[in-house]
């Protein structure tokens, strides 16, 4: 039993997901591969070699993998396929755009967004917004799995490192072409990689709110920030810092829910974050039911407390 995990990287570092992603292949067992599809990504290739538990990285390397188009990363997958029992890719939206195609092709389901690993074949994922667990057992001969991250710790470094081998890169599928990438550059930490996460709704009011009173707390803390789907849509944030079943899936050690009332959506994102603090109004809303620590109060009094309390200590 050999499995091919599909690295996500950016050609210059391996991202973390794939760590993670490398911890499930790990719980299944056999021989695993990882395939790193860019262009100039010997690095990552040479960092993914780190990984404990990886016994082998093949390296496509070509022009047309440079900008991670689904269609030619799917046929660099594809020449390889044959050899493999399992295919895992992170449940990002590198991982959610690849792995489709991927099991499409093959004409086998895919499995997504296991959260555990029960045997080679059986795969544990959350349904109806994380309310209820399913369990997924598969016959087809190869298993398309993406992996959530926040359920699996990452694979550690080893001293030793695995060989590289170059395999050759996949002719350019020319059905679709990279136009620009526009990137939102964060100052505080990756949501899906901060261990402290504070995060705000729409009891903020305004976008000028969210940074005044939220941001603070934030940086007292080193914290990612966050944002619910409704403070989303009202504009106080773009959807990079959406936290919830339609954006970024968090297991913090510290998640701070400021003025988030705490819909069914945005709980499926954050619940598993090992402690939750709640600061809202309305002693009836959801979030208190997930809550670790909860405070009833007025978020434009509470916030600046702490963070003065924060500061003084």
């Amino acid at each position: 039993m050999t499995i091919l995990v599909i690295a996500e990287h950016d050609n210059v570092s391996l991202k973390p997901a794939t760590l993670h992603t490398v911890a499930a292949a790990q719980k299944i067992g056999g021989d695993i591969h990882v395939l790193v599809a860019g262009q100039n990504a010997k690095g990552v290739a040479d960092a993914a070699a780190k990984i404990a538990g990886v016994g082998k990285v093949l390296l496509a390397d070509g022009p047309q993998l440079a900008d991670g188009l689904a269609e030619n990363v799917e046929s660099a997958v594809l020449n390889l396929a044959k050899g493999y029992s399992h295919i895992l890719a992170p449940a990002s939206a590198f991982g959610k755009n690849v792995a489709p195609r991927i099991a499409a092709k093959l004409d086998v389901a895919q499995i997504s967004d296991i959260t555990a690993v029960v045997s080679a074949d059986t795969f544990e994922r959350p349904i109806y917004a994380g309310n209820a667990i399913a369990t997924v057992q598969s016959s087809d001969p190869v298993k398309v799995v993406t992996v959530r991250s926040t359920a699996f710790d990452p694979a550690i470094a080893q001293s030793r490192n695995t060989s590289i081998e170059a395999i050759e890169a996949p002719a350019e599928a020319g059905i679709s072409s990279f136009v620009s990438r526009e990137l939102a550059k964060l100052e505080r930490p990756e949501l899906t990689s901060a261990s402290v996460v504070v995060a705000g709704g729409r009891g903020l009011g305004s976008a000028e709110n969210f940074q005044s009173v939220l941001a603070p707390l934030a940086d007292a803390l080193d914290a990612g920030l966050g944002a619910s789907r409704a403070a989303v849509d009202a504009g106080y944030v773009s959807n990079v810092y959406q936290v919830g079943q339609t954006g970024k899936i968090v297991a913090p050690r510290l998640y701070f829910a400021v003025g988030i009332s705490g819909a069914i959506q945005h709980l499926a994102g954050m619940k598993d974050s090992n402690v939750i603090v709640a600061i809202n109004k309305d002693p009836e809303a959801p979030i208190f039911s997930v809550a670790d620590y909860g405070l009833v109060g007025d978020l434009f009094s509470v916030v600046p407390e702490l963070v003065k309390e924060l500061g003084a200590s």
